[in-house]
């Protein structure tokens, strides 16, 4: 049985997604039935091209789905223009990209920061609560550096920095532990799994990474572009 729609943070129900028409057209999402509740942290897994990435992308807004229902903290993307779109993800979401997408003339603490200044905070502020983030991530010595002279790991958790930064409600983290060693990897995961214990959060980690299954609350198995099964971990 479904949790009251209160309790779920994302709900996706016959969720598809197709790129090219024709001939070309591809079926990434085949009619995706997941769920995600609030105060815990979802596991999405499975093999690589099964649809995790673009699951994760339309749920975040940055892809529109094809058909099929998806609602967002209540609120449904199709309902909403492309300015308020824009808004409630900067508002609502964080989002790790695998490849971190950051800013090479700005500084690790500055890269983290922007979500809080694109929203208003004072500049000076902002880089404060980055770079105390940043400490508690094992990167405070590296708070004034910039993104070339990171490793592939810095990096990573420069970018979960800038995710957690602006206490969204709503995380989403693709392969957040892919470049970490296991000591660091650990120190990530228990990092966001205090932030999945907020009542009014949710946290969404695609892996492939079975070392942190158990900070899982949920696993939800993809295959062949829709959820096979689900496993509660309670």
């Amino acid at each position: 049985m479904n949790a009251p729609l209160s309790l779920q943070a994302v709900q996706c129900k016959g969720l598809r997604k197709h790129f090219g028409e024709g001939d070309a057209r591809v079926e990434v999402l085949r009619g995706v039935d997941f769920q995600a509740r609030l105060g815990e942290m979802t596991f999405l897994v499975g093999p690589s091209g099964c649809g995790k990435t673009t699951l994760i992308s339309v749920i975040a807004g940055l892809l529109d789905p094809s058909d099929g229902d998806l609602q967002v903290l209540d609120s449904r993307h199709a309902e909403m223009k492309a300015q308020e779109r824009i808004l409630f993800r900067r508002r609502n979401l964080g989002f790790v990209f695998q490849q971190y997408n950051l800013l090479p003339s700005l500084t690790a603490a500055e890269n983290a920061a922007v979500p809080l200044i694109a929203d208003g905070m004072k500049r000076n502020l902002a880089v404060k609560k980055a770079t105390d983030l940043l400490d508690r991530l094992g990167l405070g010595h590296k708070a004034a550096a910039m993104p070339r002279v990171l490793s592939g790991g810095q990096q990573q958790r420069v970018a979960l920095a800038r995710a957690l930064v602006h206490e969204p409600r709503l995380i989403i983290c693709d392969e957040p532990t892919a470049a970490l060693d296991h000591k660091t990897g650990e120190s990530v995961m228990e990092l966001l799994a205090t932030a999945a214990l907020a009542p009014q959060r949710a946290v969404i980690v695609v892996t492939h990474d079975n070392r942190v299954f158990h900070y899982a609350h949920t696993i939800a198995h993809m295959d062949d572009g829709v959820v096979v099964r689900s496993e509660s971990r309670h």
